[in-house]
């Protein structure tokens, strides 16, 4: 993990909401978009260079999903955290995500100091168990 703004990347297939989610994210300052990509595989790659703090990561998008990519993100970044952001219903989805990986899960429609607030949070946990 980085002393300095968290380094985030954001995977989702709809560029639009890439860019809505950048303005969030980098919002209060604290975080900083290093990378987007709109397929899951793309995203791997990216990853695997760039070594962020965190990623948000929605589920649904072409080729592998996010369901699918969770475990080659980990491989790819082992201390990044993974938030999934998704228009899937936690109910449905959240414990299933966290089997294969993920740290959080945030429903698509969530204001985006909550998404704020899970990436921080994610990243406090994982430096926590580090003893960081």
């Amino acid at each position: 993990m980085t002393a300095g703004p968290l380094r985030i990347v954001l995977c989702d297939d709809v560029p639009e909401l890439r860019t809505l989610m950048r303005f969030g994210v980098e919002e209060d300052g604290d975080m900083t978009v290093v990378g987007e990509a709109g397929e899951a595989q793309a995203c791997v790659e990216l990853v695997g260079r760039e070594q962020p703090d965190g990623i948000l990561l929605d589920l649904s998008m072409p080729g592998i999903d996010g369901l699918q990519a969770i475990p080659l993100l980990r491989a790819a970044a082992p201390a990044m955290v993974i938030v999934v952001f998704s228009g899937f219903s936690a109910d449905r989805m959240e414990g299933l995500t966290r089997e294969v990986g993920a740290d959080r899960y945030v429903e698509k429609g969530a204001d985006m100091e909550t998404v704020r607030a899970a990436l921080r949070g994610a990243v406090a946990d994982r430096a926590a168990a580090r003893g960081a």
